[in-house]
């Protein structure tokens, strides 16, 4: 259970009753925006209303939860028809009704989990600076500011933290890397760039939690010697947008930005900026390429961004969920954070379940829990009752895993040994409906849609293997064109600039092995015949 539950808000006098209704992108898509207006009509000065973050249980969003002498007490999902018999049932007294969920933290969803990147999430106003430091805001920043940008690096680096945003590098060399290059500037560049198929944990703790994104890049900057930070979010973000810009401006006026950090008379800034929706830009040179105005098109390695990324200058470039988990790390020591997970993998990876699949959400847990765990237990199969068939692990560049992998552990390495990635975290599911066949098409098409253009096998190679696809799709020669298939895979990995050609051809391989059936059925067969 996660410490900041021990700080949950009981309502002791007589007064407004805090109302907490979620105003996360998720909830709003469901309604929640009219439940709250439905609720400050109905309620009026009887409540105060708090729009926190969603606790990632989509399924019971719009969930609604109310301050009881007991705790919070928890409604959902809430349509703004119920409301009013909601009201009458005595929902401001946590009294029974059909949507009455309990205590938020004793659904078994959030039960089984080990929120420690996510612990406020849900839980705090977000843009509420005192509700963030009443919740154990800004002590890890604390600790880091009577620590050199050497004692800071060690920390993270005996973590164990590597990047949550797909490569799983470790934070910690990195920082090293930006921290010994000699430079007048340099600079912390936040990954926000979220565009993998089925995630949605960056967009969730910048919406539900923004103040500790601003605290992991103040002490990446402390760490490394950059004054200067910016996050790039996508543009399909405008409410984490909205909320990013009105929360740094808060940590300004607060003086956790700025000139003078917190008064420790060392200087960091922040700055947000909008994506052009591009996914290749969740590349990270491409993304530094975005910033400085240009096309996001991919940059050749070497020189590293650590040595020379924005603007020619040495630059740290961490996905939204590393730089999230430093807090944590600072506030409770290396050994703690590290004492999850298993093998290289530690800490906690934040799995977003999605697809065919009953209950999806964010799920934070130590690295080790396997994929049958989060598809199974977490996710109670499908929506449809059909079998599960695969489940697509690490985004669209990422394998599809069937029901005989998914005794694999999440760990970087167990998933590489298996021919998958672990990527951002997304897993989604898909039922016995699925064709792995038009799913292969499927991923070279992506690739052919969203490449950047500037190498051969990237750009050329997509086109070719998408045509191919739809040939064995259509039963044509079917043999030859699976081996063209194999050699085209080799090329795109071989010869591609970056990952976005380079992976490829991991879903469509991974289809290929384990579900040859779909690429050769009876009436392909007649009509290659």
């Amino acid at each position: 259970m996660s410490a900041a539950f021990a700080n949950e808000n009981h309502q002791v006098a007589d007064g407004p009753v805090k109302v907490y209704v979620p105003i996360d992108a998720a909830a709003i898509a469901a309604g929640s925006n009219k439940v709250a207006r439905a609720l400050a009509a109905a309620a009026g000065e009887r409540i105060a209303m708090v729009r926190n973050g969603s606790r990632g249980l989509f399924w019971l969003e719009p969930m609604v939860e109310v301050v009881t002498p007991r705790g919070r007490i928890a409604y959902g999902p809430v349509k703004a028809a119920d409301v009013e018999g909601l009201l009458a049932a005595g929902m401001l007294e946590g009294a029974e009704h059909p949507l009455r969920l309990g205590r938020p933290e004793e659904i078994p969803y959030l039960a089984k989990q080990t929120r420690l990147t996510y612990e406020r999430v849900g839980i705090v106003d977000p843009l509420d600076i005192a509700d963030y430091r009443a919740h154990g805001g800004f002590l890890g920043l604390r600790n880091a500011i009577g620590m050199t940008g050497e004692a800071i690096t060690e920390q993270v680096t005996q973590s164990g933290l590597r990047g949550r945003g797909g490569a799983g590098f470790p934070t910690g060399i990195k920082w090293t890397t930006v921290r010994k290059a000699e430079a007048d500037q340099k600079y912390i560049v936040c990954n926000a760039d979220e565009g993998d198929s089925g995630t949605f944990a960056d967009r969730m703790v910048m919406e539900g939690d923004p103040f500790v994104l601003i605290e992991g890049m103040t002490i990446a900057g402390l760490a490394v010697g950059a004054t200067e930070g910016y996050i790039y979010i996508r543009s399909e973000y405008p409410h984490a947008v909205r909320t990013m810009r009105r929360a740094i401006e808060i940590a300004r006026a607060d003086g956790a930005l700025g000139g003078s950090v917190l008064g420790c008379g060392r200087a960091f800034d922040l700055h947000v900026r909008m994506g052009a929706g591009a996914y290749i830009c969740g590349e990270e040179t491409s993304l530094l390429e975005s910033l400085e105005g240009r096309r996001g098109v991919v940059r050749a390695k070497p020189p590293l961004p650590a040595l020379q990324g924005l603007w020619g200058k040495p630059t740290a470039v961490n996905n939204v969920v590393s730089l999230c988990s430093v807090p944590w790390i600072m506030t409770h020591g290396a050994k703690a954070y590290a004492d999850y997970g298993m093998g290289r993998s530690r800490g906690t990876l934040c799995i977003q379940l999605g697809g065919n699949v009953k209950y999806g959400g964010l799920i934070e847990l130590g690295f080790g829990v396997t994929l049958g765990e989060i598809v199974d237990d977490f996710g109670g199969g499908t929506i449809t009752g059909r079998p599960v068939k695969a489940a697509m692990c690490g985004g669209p560049l990422g394998a599809y895993f069937p029901r005989d992998l998914f005794d694999t552990p999440f760990d970087y390495e167990a998933f590489a040994a298996k021919g998958g990635l672990v990527g951002h975290g997304g897993v989604v599911v898909f039922d016995d409906t699925v064709d792995m066949a038009d799913q292969a098409r499927f991923a070279f098409h992506f690739c052919e849609t969203e490449s950047c253009g500037k190498c051969t096998p990237c750009r050329i190679g997509a086109t070719r293997g998408r045509e191919t696809m739809e040939k064995i799709i259509a039963g044509r020669d079917i043999e030859r064109n699976l081996t063209l298939i194999e050699d085209l895979c080799v090329t795109m990995t071989d010869g591609s600039l970056c990952a976005m050609g380079g992976l490829t051809p991991v879903p469509v391989k991974s289809a290929m092995t384990h579900f040859p059936e779909d690429f050769v059925p009876a009436e392909r067969k007649q009509a290659a015949e």
